[in-house]
């Protein structure tokens, strides 16, 4: 991120800052360091899948921060990778490092700033509910944000090191002293204390041409070019006085810079100090060192129109990216509708992901949700291609490159991308029902907006591995249906506990199909509402409630008595169990002919298939009472018109309800009750 060791050395050097009371201003804020800042410094929990209704609400305070001292914020966030692959090396072994650090945080149980999966959606989500104007790139994000500061005339809001190089008139606000939490005020305007940086500043402590920052950094070694790695290292620390305090090779680097006024001959002189190099290894470097520096030249910012107009900006016109990208696509992108995830399968035809905290024994959380991400190559790719996605993806502590192949399957086969944006409403849904596994039908009964994240969950407990257990779902259930933060006994608990490496391992799984279907959905034009996703899930909470399951406390003694949201629960519940036992029919229709096992054989007449198949997994006591319950609840509240009812006690039941309102209305409560 930016140039290599620079903070740190800025931090040394804290006299370069000046003190500023900003307010009254535009501000363009790097929004991907942004997110990254607010959660990591925020004491948010990391190891449990995120804390996305408190980062939600970091997020909004924020905003009614910059509100109330009257800055108006325009956000920029990373888009796709660079078609040209030139940070491929940088990429990759950040990858690597992630995948480390995320083992190790669930091995050890500490912090190792791993970002949960959804909370950069969650981000891009809060912003656009609170209004604050936001842009996607098409790649990576700093050119463009330093375009639009210095056009606008205002100052940038990053930690980015990048951000100490770029030429900006009105200069950088670093995150580390933006003291927005404490809005302060000098009679009737509101101002945030931060400090200011300028490259006139740096040139007059260090007494260096302005000229030379962008070879300062290329030198250093930026995300674009490593010396180090080309066997082309220099030794600046031999620059340094005897006498000087500090011991950083950047000092050493600044001092020798201090002999030149232009970029070209420090690049010769530099060359010289590499030692024997062949001709064409000169060539190379100078190549990769001019590259390095490129990145540092502004052009026109492409994103003012957008901001003022809502026009989106042009695609590259450079042949890597011409006639690969539908035109339909540019508005979304740009306004972060879309994820910028195809913009790597159609030009790159690959496929990056983040790696969430989970033990290395376990596989990669992202193989679950692959199928859907399947469906949604081919419908970016088109039928008949021969290409294939490389997922990179870890095997254990390794990154691998896998390739994975589209699917073409049901209504997806016959769409294609130019004209996907004119495709009927409904046969959109269709593909997106299809890739999911689950029914309009069976969704109708459910609220809107928790269509996508039910059907999500339906997907995730068919498909999951280690299949996940009856707790775990109803953990999920009661987050999903927002029963759980209403609730008193288990609302504001944060557990302390190390998650437990198959729990946090099922619910990285659920989150990657939850992302999955999202992305699925957006590139669909929405055929369903995209859910708030800080509403859907709650790391910690969701950890203590299954441990508190299995501590032997059913939900009951936890929750208050809300028939509403016991409802919802079981109306839930009911519709994941029905869709389970519709695929575990399916498949056992098409393999044997009849029951070969005494279980099979079970006298459940009454029970729909998908009760039948609880009943097999999870033959205990409580079980089977819950099966029992689930039976009467689905009855009582039209929840499962399957149901089959074929005995005479059954038909004579039926009779009494009918005449005795009362005892109707007991049973309904106390049905619901036992499933919890």
């Amino acid at each position: 991120m930016g140039v290599q060791s620079l903070t740190t050395f800025m931090e040394t050097h804290r006299q370069i800052y000046r003190d500023v009371r900003f307010m009254k201003s535009r501000l363009v804020i790097d929004g991907s360091n942004l997110t990254y800042l607010l959660y990591f410094n925020s004491d948010l929990d990391q190891n449990h899948g995120g804390e996305y209704a408190a980062f939600e609400e970091l997020i909004e305070k924020f905003v009614a921060a910059l509100r109330a001292c009257e800055i108006a914020p325009y956000v920029v966030i990373d888009g796709g990778s660079d078609y040209t692959d030139k940070k491929l090396e940088t990429v990759m072994k950040r990858a690597k490092h992630k995948i480390q650090r995320a083992h190790q945080a669930a091995e050890g149980g500490t912090k190792k700033n791993v970002l949960p999966q959804l909370a950069q959606l969650v981000f891009k989500q809060t912003l656009a509910r609170l209004e604050v104007p936001v842009a996607q790139c098409f790649g990576e994000a700093d050119q463009q944000i330093a375009s639009l500061a210095r056009e606008w005339q205002c100052p940038v809001l990053s930690n980015d090191s990048d951000f100490y190089i770029f030429d900006l008139p009105a200069g950088l606000l670093p995150i580390s002293y933006f003291q927005w939490k404490v809005v302060e005020n000098r009679g009737s305007q509101s101002y945030i204390r931060c400090k200011g940086y300028n490259i006139s500043s740096f040139c007059a402590l260090f007494n260096i041409q302005h000229q030379l920052l962008p070879t300062f950094a290329a030198l250093a070694g930026n995300d674009y070019v490593k010396l180090q790695g080309m066997d082309s290292s220099i030794n600046w620390a031999q620059f340094i006085p005897a006498s000087s305090t500090t011991a950083s090779p950047l000092e050493g680097l600044i001092r020798w810079l201090r002999n030149f006024q232009q970029p070209q001959e420090a690049l010769e002189a530099a060359l010289e100090l590499m030692g024997e190099l062949s001709i064409k290894k000169k060539k190379q470097v100078l190549q990769d060192l001019a590259l390095g520096m490129e990145e540092y030249q502004l052009p026109p910012s492409t994103l003012l129109r957008f901001f003022m107009h809502g026009a989106a900006p042009p695609f590259p016109a450079v042949e890597q990216v011409a006639g690969l990208v539908p035109d339909w696509t540019r508005l979304p992108l740009t306004q972060a509708r879309l994820t910028a995830d195809i913009l790597d399968v159609l030009l790159l035809q690959r496929m990056t992901f983040s790696f969430p905290v989970d033990h290395s024994n376990m596989p990669s959380a992202h193989l679950t949700s692959r199928p859907l991400r399947q469906v949604m190559y081919g419908l970016l790719l088109g039928r008949g291609t021969r290409l294939q996605v490389e997922e990179r993806d870890r095997d254990g502590l390794q990154l691998k490159l896998i390739p994975v192949h589209p699917t073409f399957k049901g209504l997806a086969k016959q769409l294609k991308l130019d004209s996907l944006d004119k495709v009927e409403p409904s046969q959109r849904l269709q593909v997106l029902l299809e890739a999911l596994g689950v029914t309009l039908a069976s969704l109708s009964r459910l609220p809107p907006h928790l269509h996508l994240p039910v059907a999500a969950t339906c997907y995730w407990f068919q498909r999951a591995q280690p299949t996940p257990d009856l707790g775990l779902l109803k953990a999920l259930v009661l987050s999903i249906g927002d029963s759980l933060r209403k609730r008193t006994a288990v609302q504001d608990q944060r557990t302390n506990l190390k998650p437990h490496v198959n729990v946090a391992h099922a619910f990285n799984q659920w989150q990657a199909c939850l992302r999955d279907s999202i992305h699925l959905n957006q590139l669909l034009g929405f055929p369903l509402p995209e859910p708030r996703l800080s509403q859907m899930f709650e790391g910690t909470r969701v950890h203590h409630l299954v441990h508190t399951m299995r501590s032997e406390k059913k939900l009951r003694n936890l929750l208050k008595n809300d028939s509403s949201n016991i409802k919802l629960y079981t109306t839930i519940l009911s519709i994941i169990r029905q869709m389970k036992g519709q695929v575990v029919e399916a498949t056992t229709s098409q393999t044997q002919k009849k029951p070969t096992s005494p279980q099979q054989r079970l006298p459940l007449d009454d029970l729909t298939a998908n009760l039948q198949l609880l009943f097999i997994i999870h033959n205990d006591e409580e079980t089977v009472s819950e099966v029992s319950s689930t039976v009467r609840a689905e009855q009582d509240l039209h929840l499962n018109d399957a149901v089959s009812v074929r005995t005479r006690y059954k038909v004579k039941e039926r009779n009494n309800r009918c005449s005795n309102p009362e005892l109707t209305r007991k049973e309904e409560g106390r049905g619901c009750w036992d499933l919890l």
